[in-house]
């Protein structure tokens, strides 16, 4: 089954550890029951390089498994980071080599 990446831009006004917020996640995490292949970790800092996103920056990342990027992309519409003005960037993970 291929693998996908969650990429969660968070607003930059965004303080995480708020426990709402961590509570939203806990149910995020246990709606992706049986998909998930590394939940991930927040990141509280981040640098950018060329063309980052606008009012947005790095906030974590989870990998996942799905049946296409269709399903995927289902699957990340529960992402909490949406509800507060963050996104969710999705990519089918390619495997080299």
């Amino acid at each position: 089954m291929p693998k996908y990446v969650f990429v969660y831009r968070a607003p930059d006004d965004y303080v995480p550890g708020q426990p709402d917020a961590v509570a939203e996640w806990g149910t995020f995490h246990e709606s992706l029951e049986g998909r998930i292949v590394d939940f991930g970790n927040p990141v509280f800092e981040a640098s950018g390089l060329g063309n980052c996103r606008d009012n947005t920056h790095l906030g974590g990342y989870s990998l996942i498994t799905a049946d296409d990027l269709e399903s995927a992309v289902a699957l990340a519409k529960g992402a909490p980071v949406l509800g507060i003005g963050g996104g969710v960037e999705v990519g089918e993970i390619t495997e080299l080599m």
